[in-house]
């Protein structure tokens, strides 16, 4: 087991913090005003490869983070999918 780094950590704690908020917009919205499918997707593999990398390379207790930040990204795409099937069928009806 390696040393942590607290700047690695630190950026995980930052990023972190603000998808709750996404998360919270995306269940009361029901919009996906404002969201991008991709930008969700390239975020959602970079922390794959944090959590593949602090696996594979360099074990941590960082890999906790990385991990609960891949499972809101994933909730948040998640949502996004919902939201735009309920955009898609408001505008067929």
């Amino acid at each position: 087991m390696t040393t942590m780094s607290i700047f690695e950590l630190a950026m995980l704690l930052c990023f972190g913090a603000a998808w709750p908020f996404s998360i919270y917009k995306s269940l009361t919205s029901h919009s996906v005003k404002g969201k991008s499918l991709a930008f969700l997707l390239i975020v959602w593999v970079g922390y794959l490869a944090g959590v593949l990398h602090k696996i594979l390379y360099h074990p941590d207790i960082v890999i906790v983070f990385y991990v609960i930040n891949l499972a809101m990204v994933t909730i948040d795409t998640l949502l996004y999918l919902r939201n735009r099937r309920i955009v898609n069928n408001q505008t067929t009806a």
